[in-house]
Protein backbone atom coordinates (compact mmCIF):
# COMPACT_ATOMS: atom_id res chain seq x y z
CA UNK A 1 0.00 0.00 0.00
CA UNK A 2 1.35 3.44 -0.87
CA UNK A 3 1.85 6.10 1.78
CA UNK A 4 -0.92 8.26 0.27
CA UNK A 5 -3.33 5.29 0.34
CA UNK A 6 -2.48 4.68 4.00
CA UNK A 7 -3.11 8.37 4.76
CA UNK A 8 -6.51 8.19 3.09
CA UNK A 9 -7.47 4.99 4.94
CA UNK A 10 -6.46 6.46 8.30
CA UNK A 11 -8.18 9.77 7.65
CA UNK A 12 -11.42 7.94 6.84
CA UNK A 13 -11.30 6.49 10.37
CA UNK A 14 -11.27 9.86 12.18
CA UNK A 15 -14.71 10.06 13.76
CA UNK A 16 -17.08 12.96 13.29
CA UNK A 17 -16.48 15.52 16.05
CA UNK A 18 -12.80 14.59 16.41
CA UNK A 19 -9.60 15.88 14.85
CA UNK A 20 -6.14 14.45 14.27
CA UNK A 21 -2.84 16.12 13.49
CA UNK A 22 -0.69 15.65 10.41
CA UNK A 23 1.96 14.08 12.63
CA UNK A 24 -0.51 11.66 14.18
CA UNK A 25 -1.70 10.50 10.76
CA UNK A 26 1.92 10.11 9.62
CA UNK A 27 2.73 8.03 12.72
CA UNK A 28 -0.32 5.82 12.20
CA UNK A 29 0.70 5.37 8.56
CA UNK A 30 4.06 4.05 9.75
CA UNK A 31 6.15 7.11 8.85
CA UNK A 32 6.22 9.48 11.83
CA UNK A 33 8.57 11.92 10.08
CA UNK A 34 6.31 12.44 7.09
CA UNK A 35 3.73 14.90 8.46
CA UNK A 36 4.35 17.29 5.58
CA UNK A 37 3.64 14.51 3.09
CA UNK A 38 0.34 13.87 4.87
CA UNK A 39 -0.56 17.45 3.98
CA UNK A 40 0.39 16.85 0.35
CA UNK A 41 -1.73 13.69 0.26
CA UNK A 42 -4.75 15.43 1.73
CA UNK A 43 -4.32 18.43 -0.57
CA UNK A 44 -4.85 16.04 -3.48
CA UNK A 45 -7.72 14.17 -1.81
CA UNK A 46 -9.20 11.98 -4.57
CA UNK A 47 -12.53 11.54 -2.76
CA UNK A 48 -13.64 14.91 -1.41
CA UNK A 49 -16.58 14.34 0.92
CA UNK A 50 -15.57 10.71 1.50
CA UNK A 51 -12.10 11.27 2.95
CA UNK A 52 -12.68 13.84 5.71
CA UNK A 53 -9.43 15.77 5.26
CA UNK A 54 -10.97 18.74 7.10
CA UNK A 55 -10.49 16.76 10.34
CA UNK A 56 -6.70 16.97 10.10
CA UNK A 57 -5.02 19.98 11.74
CA UNK A 58 -1.49 21.08 12.48
CA UNK A 59 0.20 20.24 15.77
CA UNK A 60 -1.09 23.46 17.33
CA UNK A 61 -4.71 22.64 16.55
CA UNK A 62 -4.90 25.18 13.74
CA UNK A 63 -6.67 24.81 10.41
CA UNK A 64 -4.69 24.78 7.19
CA UNK A 65 -4.19 28.20 5.62
CA UNK A 66 -4.25 26.59 2.18
CA UNK A 67 -7.15 24.16 2.70
CA UNK A 68 -7.69 22.87 -0.83
CA UNK A 69 -11.46 22.67 -0.61
CA UNK A 70 -12.52 26.25 0.03
CA UNK A 71 -9.78 27.70 2.25
CA UNK A 72 -9.33 27.85 6.01
CA UNK A 73 -12.77 29.36 6.60
CA UNK A 74 -14.39 26.38 4.88
CA UNK A 75 -12.36 23.95 6.98
CA UNK A 76 -13.35 25.74 10.17
CA UNK A 77 -17.02 25.79 9.15
CA UNK A 78 -16.97 22.04 8.44
CA UNK A 79 -15.43 21.35 11.84
CA UNK A 80 -17.83 23.65 13.69
CA UNK A 81 -20.74 21.89 11.97
CA UNK A 82 -19.47 18.68 13.62
CA UNK A 83 -19.40 20.30 17.06
CA UNK A 84 -15.71 21.19 17.17
CA UNK A 85 -15.14 24.34 19.23
CA UNK A 86 -12.37 26.82 18.51
CA UNK A 87 -10.67 28.76 21.31
CA UNK A 88 -10.41 32.56 21.21
CA UNK A 89 -6.98 32.16 19.58
CA UNK A 90 -8.51 30.18 16.69
CA UNK A 91 -7.21 26.81 17.80
CA UNK A 92 -8.91 23.53 18.61
CA UNK A 93 -8.09 22.04 22.02
CA UNK A 94 -6.49 18.75 21.00
CA UNK A 95 -6.89 17.37 24.52
CA UNK A 96 -10.66 17.77 24.18
CA UNK A 97 -11.29 17.06 20.49
CA UNK A 98 -8.20 15.05 19.52
CA UNK A 99 -8.75 11.57 18.15
CA UNK A 100 -7.60 9.07 20.76
CA UNK A 101 -5.93 6.54 18.50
Amino acid sequence: MSFFSAVYDITKQIPRGCVATYGQVARLAGNPRMARQVGWALHSNPEEGVIPCHRVLNRFGEVCKGFAFGGEDAQRMLLEAEGIVFNADGRVDLDVFGWKK
